[in-house]
């Protein structure tokens, strides 16, 4: 990465690092105005996938911008699209060491359209833990059937912004 992108992406992730610092949490109306909280691990998962692998700088950058999108969607939608529960493996202190347990996880996703942008927005509790913002994506197309109309482009540059 040239030096000056590199300058550039690190000027977004510091800002959209500042604005999701100050949301903390805010209430959804689609989950009996629960609060959902914007923890490390939310803004982590922007960042990276899986096993600490980081993601792609402009996937990165993209889901930064989404960022307002994202506290709207969840702060106004009153029903969500999607819902999934899995079992996945946590690791717990049990007796001053870290094991790892099962525990089940559940991810709800909201699907908006705003500023003519279609963005998903996941939802994840693990457990009985507290509700925390996941991730958000652009949701270009769907796999339904129901739905084949596809957003063809992403307006604006996410790069010079």
């Amino acid at each position: 990465m040239l030096d000056q992108e590199k300058q550039k992406y690190l000027q977004i992730r510091e800002k959209a690092d500042i604005f999701y610092k100050d949301i903390k949490q805010i209430r959804c109306p689609a989950l009996n105005n629960e609060l959902i909280h914007f923890s490390s691990e939310g803004f982590n998962h922007l960042i990276y996938k899986g096993k600490r692998r980081e993601r792609d700088k402009k996937v990165q950058i993209m889901k930064f911008k989404l960022l307002p999108k994202a506290k709207t969607i969840i702060s106004i939608s009153t029903t969500f699209q999607e819902y999934d529960e899995m079992l996945t493996s946590v690791v717990v202190k049990k007796k001053k060491k870290k094991v790892k347990v099962a525990s089940e996880a559940k991810y709800w996703g909201f699907i908006a359209i705003i500023d003519n942008f279609r963005v998903k927005v996941i939802i994840r509790q693990i457990g009985k833990g507290k509700k925390q913002f996941w991730s958000v994506i652009p949701a270009w197309s769907t796999n339904y059937y129901r739905n084949i109309k596809l957003i063809k482009q992403f307006k604006g540059d996410l790069v010079n912004e």
